[in-house]
């Protein structure tokens, strides 16, 4: 009886530390958005925005655009798409894992149309004289709100996945760590966004995924607990 105490304990205490730390992440998050929002609404950003063009320059190089436009196209919509559909096709019929099969659209789908509405709401023009051409408006980069929940969701997976592996899982989240930070850094080199624009979208996309991911695991607990008897809910468990 004691052991079960404790472990009921242990697990009320992981998620007490779980729940409170994506809150504290998500409200430093919208309180971080809010406040690089008003700096361009402002046009308080303008100087920090000037010296990240020179220091983009700097950091990757004078003549680079070539490999730039390629990492950069990792976080185009296309691309998105593209790799959305893989992961729904292999966790609806490899690892039957029907409720990922949601998270997936969900956050891809959520944080492109997300992402429309603020850019609506701020109206901030592109930077002049970009690199490659570009449409739309600025605040908050696409390319970096999408990179931000896109291979956000996928560290959650290698994380809640690649479990009995510590090496491999350290090096995909470092990878795709990395892949967002190099993307964001590609917007800013191209002088297609503003590096205010780079942070909002980076903070913007992380607040999406923090919301999307517990609302739809507390669909699927409530669901399941509904209808824990219908075969179709059946999945496999997480290796």
């Amino acid at each position: 009886m004691t052991n079960y105490l404790r472990r009921i304990l242990a697990g009320f205490m992981l998620f007490t530390a779980e729940l409170t730390l994506t809150l504290v992440i998500g409200v430093l998050g919208v309180v971080g958005f809010l406040a690089l929002g008003r700096e361009v609404l402002d046009q308080d950003a303008a100087v920090f925005d000037a010296r990240a063009f020179h220091w983009a320059r700097h950091l990757l190089g004078a003549n680079e655009s070539g490999w730039v436009e390629k990492v950069t196209f990792l976080a185009s919509r296309n691309f998105i798409s593209t790799v959305a559909l893989l992961l729904i096709g292999y966790f609806l019929f490899v690892r039957r894992h029907r409720w990922y099969t949601l998270l997936v659209p969900v956050v891809a789908l959520g944080s492109i149309t997300l992402n429309l509405v603020l850019k609506n709401t701020y109206q901030r023009p592109r930077p002049l004289l970009p690199l490659v051409s570009a449409s739309g408006l600025s605040f908050p980069s696409g390319h970096a709100m999408i990179s931000a929940s896109f291979y956000g969701l996928l560290i959650y997976l290698v994380l809640t996945h690649v479990r009995q592996h510590k090496a491999l899982r350290l090096a995909l989240v470092a990878g795709l760590v990395g892949l967002i930070l190099l993307i964001g850094l590609t917007r800013v080199y191209l002088r297609v966004h503003y590096a205010s624009d780079v942070l909002a979208g980076f903070t913007a996309g992380l607040v999406w995924l923090l919301i999307a991911i517990p609302l739809l695991k507390q669909i699927e607990k409530s669901v399941k607990k509904r209808y824990k008897y219908a075969p179709q809910l059946a999945e496999k468990q997480p290796e």
